[in-house]
């Protein structure tokens, strides 16, 4: 295995992705219980919550067996072997946090609350700035014109 410095992630968040999701949910909970914004809707689009929480949850265990077959590692801090750019991936360069931002949509469909609906607002510019930058910069480091070229044709969220 390569150990130069191009395959360091060095700066990049050693803090999951996932948990920034799991603790602005967990503040539009509290938001919830103090001052519930609720949205009016009907128990249909409650139901429709719960099935955009399973496609969230598929999405993200489809992504995961992506990584595991390509043999490269799907967490943010550890050394990326290969650019995934075809299947879900040829259509956004960030799916598996499109994936983490469905979640809060959908719970707050479920528990009819706009706070953690919302939610994923803040998380979502939270995992730009702390993983999602440092991610794109070493892949363009690691991988230069092939990413570059990827970077271009493909969006980051959808």
């Amino acid at each position: 295995m390569e150990d130069s410095k191009s395959d360091k992630k060095g700066a990049a968040v050693k803090f999951p992705p996932p948990v920034i999701f799991l603790i602005a949910m967990a503040l539009g909970f509290v938001l919830h219980s103090i001052y519930p914004l609720n949205m009016g809707l009907p128990i249909i689009g409650q139901y429709l919550g719960g099935v955009v929480i399973l496609a969230a949850l598929a999405l993200v265990f489809y992504i995961s067996k992506i990584f595991a077959r390509t043999k490269t590692s799907i967490e943010p801090w550890k050394p990326t072997t290969a650019i995934i750019s075809t299947g879900i991936y040829g259509y956004s360069r960030n799916p598996i946090y499109v994936g983490f931002c469905l979640v809060p949509v959908g719970l707050g469909l479920v528990m009819n609350s706009a706070w953690l609906l919302l939610s994923f607002i803040p998380a979502a510019f939270l995992v730009y700035v702390i993983a999602i930058k440092k991610e794109e910069r070493y892949l363009e480091e690691k991988f230069g014109e092939e990413y570059l070229a990827y970077k271009g044709k493909v969006r980051r969220w959808l």
